[in-house]
């Protein structure tokens, strides 16, 4: 159903692609928008056994395109070292596909909003003063990943920037 990645010199394997999700801070959400148009918006995330959460209003161009089209794309660049003497860019990045659904339960919308909220601040009573100030209006989604892959510039794998992991 995905395709292969045609360089296979340059994939990464799925734990860098995972050790990637952890530590990013953005991404770009793929959607499939109004008219039939692409649409795609930077975002937050967490990443969690298997899952990706995020936040937003509980209404917009967003969540009408999760209700349209629960498939989603998501993109991520871990690196990109522009090298001007050599016209290229040393690029790592991943791609994910998946399913995503508004969360509805309490119980599973306090558990994203907190684990997203303690991935970019670390201290629990700052998240949770958060999270009670904006609970009535929050809205959460879980993307579950079908597919993930990854890919890194060539100069990257004969320099052995593998070791960077």
């Amino acid at each position: 159903m995905f395709r292969k990645m045609r360089r296979k010199k340059q994939e990464l394997t799925e734990k860098q692609c995972l050790d990637i999700l952890r530590r990013a801070k953005t991404a770009t959400l793929a959607l499939s928008g109004d008219d039939g148009y692409p649409y795609s918006v930077p975002m937050n995330f967490v990443y969690e056994d298997g899952k990706i959460y995020f936040h937003g209003a509980k209404e917009g161009h967003k969540i009408d395109a999760i209700k349209n089209n629960p498939k989603v794309s998501m993109s991520i660049i871990d690196q990109e070292d522009v090298i001007e003497e050599e016209l290229t860019t040393y690029f790592r990045s991943v791609i994910l596909f998946g399913k995503a659904r508004i969360l509805q339960e309490d119980d599973e919308i306090y558990h994203a909003i907190e684990t997203l909220g303690l991935k970019y601040n670390e201290d629990e009573v700052t998240v949770e003063k958060e999270i009670r100030k904006e609970w009535k209006i929050l809205c959460c989604v879980e993307i579950t990943i079908e597919h993930i892959s990854g890919k890194q510039a060539i100069e990257l794998v004969n320099k052995n920037y593998q070791d960077l992991f």
